[in-house]
């Protein structure tokens, strides 16, 4: 079922409804992480004034880069699925209003998208940052600090996309729990890509949409 889930979400975020909500959450994300590059300028800046290190720009330039890349790694998935999430419930109705026109849904609201949005940022950032030191320590495995970022991940991606569907459809039984973990491993992977991983929040959303409903219709 995954696998099907999976391949049905492709299409599904290239119609033209999902295209320009993509947009949207992907230029508040960017947005969002300029922000924090223009922030964390400015702090490098004023450390090394104050602390009357040389390197001027270079140096500050570098600091930043070198800040960003980890950022990235930390925080781009859990800043893309919670902007993500304040647009969840008219991602989610656009998929389902192109491939199950005849499910009725129960709107779920900006006010709850906001507070679930506001959840999975809090949960991806606070577990992740508690599994930091495992991370480290697993580094000289050469596999492990990917393993654990997966697993943990994938728990948390398939809950987070679960939260986004089920609430619309209560009178269906919800996604098991082994079918969440699969979904949220295939998103997690997918934002390990370059490139690729502009696109995950979006699969993901359908996905769900499709792991949900597919088995309604099948």
């Amino acid at each position: 079922m995954i696998l099907i889930a999976a391949l049905r979400a492709i299409p599904s975020i290239f119609q033209r409804a999902t295209l320009g909500l993509m947009a949207k959450t992907l230029a508040l994300t960017l947005l969002l992480f300029a922000l924090l590059a223009a922030m964390l300028w400015g702090g490098f800046h004023a450390a090394r004034l104050a602390l009357g290190w040389g390197g001027g720009g270079l140096a500050e330039a570098s600091a930043t880069a070198i800040a960003m890349v980890a950022a990235g790694w930390l925080l781009f998935r859990a800043t893309a699925m919670a902007v993500m999430g304040l647009f969840a419930d008219d991602i989610v109705a656009a998929v389902e209003r192109a491939d199950y026109p005849q499910v009725a849904a129960r709107p779920v609201g900006w006010g709850r998208s906001a507070r679930l949005a506001v959840a999975s940022l809090a949960r991806a950032i606070g577990w992740n940052m508690l599994a930091l030191p495992a991370y480290i320590a697993l580094l000289v495995t050469g596999v492990g600090t990917i393993g654990l970022f997966l697993a943990l991940n994938a728990y948390l991606l398939g809950r987070d996309m679960a939260d986004m569907v089920e609430p619309r459809h209560p009178a269906l039984p919800p996604i098991p729990r082994g079918s969440r973990w699969l979904m949220g491993l295939v998103s997690a992977l997918l934002f390990l890509v370059p490139l690729v991983n502009l696109l995950a929040p979006i699969f993901s959303a359908a996905m769900a949409v499709h792991m949900l409903l597919g088995r309604k219709t099948r």
